[in-house]
């Protein structure tokens, strides 16, 4: 599973190029998005409840979170009227790094306005990491391929374009069989992050 990704061939893409890429061909017939998220800690500057997250204000990074409800709901209703059906998969670490616990307080969000999101223990694919993480994509139909790149410090820095298209077939296969085995949102959640102390 993702054998031949590491190898791929790609063109690396600095954020705003990335980003402008990605609406282009989003905005073509690609039929579906598939997201496959692996990192444990990232920064989300900008992104006003992660700000209050990082700056210790928990209640209120919940309550920001909330207040984005109509907004992904407006996505979520975008991407049906288009046909695209999105999918995202959040491997999840044990134990739950303050980043994921606040990301999956976001994610609850999307999922009760229609996004379709499960969860995977990162404890089930080991035996599929023992020689790299699976990796960090935004896969764009059969389309093109994005690996999401990070800094050091967890900011967003582009991407790796690929758009050889055995390895986007091969990549998507490889996530349809972890999302097959993902867990559903809600029950993750509310057995593993609602009964959390908020983070320090």
């Amino acid at each position: 599973m993702f054998d031949s990704f590491a190898d791929g061939a790609s063109d690396r893409l600095d954020r705003p190029t990335y980003h402008a890429d990605l609406s282009r061909i989003y905005g073509g017939r690609i039929g579906f998005l598939n997201k496959l998220e692996r990192g444990q800690h990232f920064q989300e500057r900008g992104f006003a409840s992660w700000e209050a997250f990082a700056a210790g204000d928990w209640s209120r990074a919940l309550t920001l979170a909330d207040e984005r409800r109509e907004e992904y709901a407006k996505e979520v209703l975008r991407a049906s009227r288009s046909g695209v059906r999105h999918r995202r998969l959040r491997v999840v670490e044990f134990p739950v790094t303050p980043y994921v616990q606040w990301e999956l307080h976001v994610l609850r969000v999307r999922v009760e306005v229609g996004d379709e999101i499960k969860v995977l223990d990162a404890r089930a694919i080991a035996h599929i990491e023992r020689t790299r993480p699976v990796p960090e994509v935004v896969i764009l139909g059969d389309a093109v391929m994005y690996e999401v790149v990070y800094d050091d410090d967890g900011n967003a820095d582009g991407a790796n374009r690929y758009t050889d298209s055995s390895l986007i077939r091969e990549t998507n296969a490889g996530f349809d069989a972890l999302y097959e085995r993902g867990e559903e949102f809600h029950e993750f959640f509310d057995r593993e992050i609602a009964p959390l102390a908020r983070p320090r």
